[in-house]
């Protein structure tokens, strides 16, 4: 069975379970996994899918850039093509490629390089910054903040997805965090802090968002 979902057929396979609800996800951006209760006919299925062709056609396109992305290894604002080498102990970039090992290798690589790089610009910048408390470090991946300030426990928390960034940009995020040992809110007089240290904070802003 197939549909038409932005000029392109795509596969649909059907999986009978007891459910009372239908369920539907792109498996890739070729194929739809339909899930639903064995008495649900194939001519029903069909009109369900049509009645949400315009959520199909969303989640298609978002599938197929997924797959796109997954190629690349984005490092500080860079993109580069991975190319698996069984053989290679330690990644290496080559114009535009990025040469490694497996996935598993390039993980560790990227883990590695965010403790390495935040440390290093951390340290590069407190010590334009004065009476700053003894504070941890912390990286892990986050959904919807880049960094976080805890105060009561003195510590920084930097998102592990900024490592796609450019430098400037970890820069601003790092200002921006150790501001709040200034400032836990988002005042205008927070702001001011970031302006002395990042003056163009809201052009770096604009950029994380987009």
């Amino acid at each position: 069975m197939q549909i038409l979902i932005n000029n392109n057929l795509i596969d649909v396979e059907i999986i009978a379970k007891k459910n009372k609800n239908i369920y539907m996800r792109f498996v890739n951006s070729n194929k739809i996994l339909v899930t639903c209760n064995r008495f649900i006919s194939e001519k029903q299925i069909m009109k369900i899918l049509e009645k949400n062709i315009k959520s199909l056609e969303k989640m298609q396109i978002r599938k197929a850039k997924e797959e796109n992305d997954d190629q690349f290894f984005i490092y500080l604002g860079k993109k580069y093509k991975k190319e698996w080498d069984k053989t290679s102990k330690n990644p290496q970039f080559i114009d535009e490629r990025i040469k490694i090992k497996d996935e598993k290798a390039l993980a560790l690589f990227q883990k590695k390089e965010c403790e390495r790089i935040f440390k290093m610009e951390l340290e590069r910048i407190l010590p334009y910054f004065s009476n700053i408390p003894n504070f941890t470090l912390k990286i892990r991946f986050m959904k919807t903040r880049w960094g976080v300030n805890n105060n009561g426990s003195h510590t920084i928390t930097l998102n592990s997805e900024l490592i796609k960034k450019d430098l400037d940009l970890i820069d601003y995020v790092i200002i921006h965090e150790l501001c709040h040992f200034y400032e836990p809110n988002h005042s205008s007089n927070f702001w001011r802090h970031v302006e002395e240290y990042y003056p163009k904070y809201k052009e770096a802003r604009k950029r994380l968002r987009g």
